[in-house]
């Protein structure tokens, strides 16, 4: 087989969380341009008219699209019963959405001793017990597609704590919530893949520092990009379309036989243990 067939979704159908922000959009577009119909989903309030419109312009697919607040479990239930009544089949699941939090956030962008139990909660009920419950839910659907597969977004942060070095005088912050939520989704994904053997593969992808545009404006996200790529092998930082890219390995025929892996997409940062710099 080609690799042009092994990499081909048509026919395929993904359903993305978090599917209007940078790497949602990226993740969407670059499925799109192998044929897969997409399913996106965003907080209430998100627009979804921009992208759609460009998908089914650039690459001729069918876009759908639903609202939904992973934080509450009502809303995700709704959700799930919408995907299920009104879609006949579902390939692919890609759990991208995260609860990242704003520096204005009550308990959440502060010293460990001020982070919050109710800050913690709403993290891991977004990062954690979302994903666990539309996995769950949707299991039976996937499993009526003979080339299903989840893809879970993780983070470097959680296999490693952080340097907080490299957060002084910055308004930056890395939650004790966020790692653990990270973390325990690495954990389910291993778990899961053993689970849905044979019927269903599940992978994750662990990205480092993504430079975006947004990120590189602010002071503090300077400094960790610059951290990174003096310390990375490659001496360079993810890319939406990095991570996009590894998706589709996942997503698509080439993955075939990987199930239960955590890539990471960070220039081999992680190889040399999340090195300490002296020029921070």
């Amino acid at each position: 087989m080609t690799v042009q067939k092994l990499m081909n979704l048509e026919g395929r159908r993904a359903l993305i969380t978090g599917a209007t922000g940078g790497l949602g959009s990226v993740m969407a577009d670059t499925l799109a341009e192998l044929g897969a119909d997409l399913i996106l989903v965003d907080l209430p309030g998100a627009d979804f008219s921009t992208l759609k419109k460009l998908l089914e312009r650039n690459w001729g697919i069918k876009v759908w699209s639903h609202h939904c607040d992973l934080e509450q479990n009502s809303q995700r239930q709704e959700l799930v019963d919408y995907v299920k009544n009104d879609h006949d089949i579902l390939d692919i699941l890609i759990n991208n959405a995260a609860f990242v939090g704003t520096s204005e956030l009550s308990g959440w962008s502060t010293n460990f001793e001020s982070q919050t139990v109710e800050t913690w909660q709403r993290a891991l009920e977004v990062n954690l017990t979302a994903p666990f419950h539309l996995c769950q839910s949707l299991t039976p659907l996937l499993k009526k597609s003979k080339k299903a597969s989840i893809i879970n977004i993780g983070s470097i942060y959680g296999h490693y704590g952080p340097d907080w070095r490299l957060y002084d005088e910055t308004d930056m912050a890395n939650p004790a919530a966020y790692g653990a939520s990270k973390g325990g989704l690495l954990q389910f994904t291993r778990w899961l893949s053993t689970t849905l053997a044979p019927s269903i593969r599940v992978n994750a992808i662990s990205p480092g520092p993504m430079k975006t545009l947004a990120g590189a404006a602010i002071g503090g996200a300077r400094k960790t990009f610059k951290h990174t790529e003096m310390n990375s092998p490659l001496r360079s930082n993810a890319t939406l379309e990095a991570v996009g890219g590894t998706a589709v390995y996942l997503a698509s025929d080439a993955g075939a036989y990987t199930t239960g892996e955590i890539i990471y997409v960070d220039g081999g940062y992680h190889v040399l243990g999340m090195p300490q710099s002296e020029n921070i």
